[in-house]
């Protein structure tokens, strides 16, 4: 976890938080969380680019970024109510920081050297289908379609499931595009999996009951 931690700080955020300490180190011995850099609509991609804030590299960069925080309610109830998989959670956040580097290195900017840092690493794929069998071997087979339910824990976790897709909406463009790897793309697809099975797993947990879904009635 720390290793992804460190290496997203490297590649996403090295370039602003030189001008913060620059900035701040005649002034202050702390650094200052504004910049000013971005007042006018635009920022900066990792490789150097000015782009405006309604780019789609930035629109991917929200979406994930606001998956994170979700992922950081869900894992915080998950602790309150004795779940194990808190761990988890804020293991694919620190991955999620990692496809955000990814993002924000666009391969048609990019160098050699900085493309090899910001790499995705598909082993996180691999990862996420061991922990969806594990848990989907002891769940009851999905019989109907089951409404976001089952509880607070469940519920936060849907929750993050559809923001998920919702940042696989948005990558799935610069993938098409050729400007980020398809890997991450394919980790946000499988990750929307895992949410999925993780509220189901610990609404049966908790024993809560998941909400089946029926025709309403005109």
């Amino acid at each position: 976890m720390l290793r992804n931690c460190v290496k997203t700080l490297l590649a996403l955020n090295y370039k602003t938080a030189t001008q913060r300490l620059i900035s701040s180190s005649s002034v202050s011995s702390s650094v200052k969380i504004y910049t000013k850099t971005g007042d006018k609509g635009k920022s900066s991609t990792f490789t150097g680019e000015r782009r405006f804030k309604d780019d789609l590299i930035f629109d991917a960069l929200g979406s994930t970024d606001e998956l994170s925080s979700a992922l950081g309610f869900a894992a915080e109830l998950c602790k309150e109510k004795g779940h194990t998989m808190d761990n988890r959670l804020q293991t694919i956040q620190c991955v999620l920081q990692d496809v955000g580097s990814n993002i924000a290195t666009p391969k048609s900017s990019a160098s050699e050297t900085q493309l090899k840092r910001t790499g995705f690493n598909d082993q996180h794929v691999k990862d996420l289908e061991t922990w969806i069998d594990e848990y989907t071997a002891e769940l009851p087979p999905l019989k109907n379609f089951i409404l976001p339910s089952g509880g607070k824990t469940a519920a936060s976790l849907h929750m993050a499931r559809s923001i998920c897709r919702r940042a696989e909406r948005t990558v799935a463009p610069l993938v098409r595009h050729n400007e980020m790897d398809p890997s991450a793309l394919q980790y946000l697809n499988r990750l929307s999996d895992f949410l999925f099975t993780v509220a189901r797993y610990t609404c049966m947990k908790e024993g809560g009951e998941e909400t089946i879904y029926k025709r309403p009635v005109s």
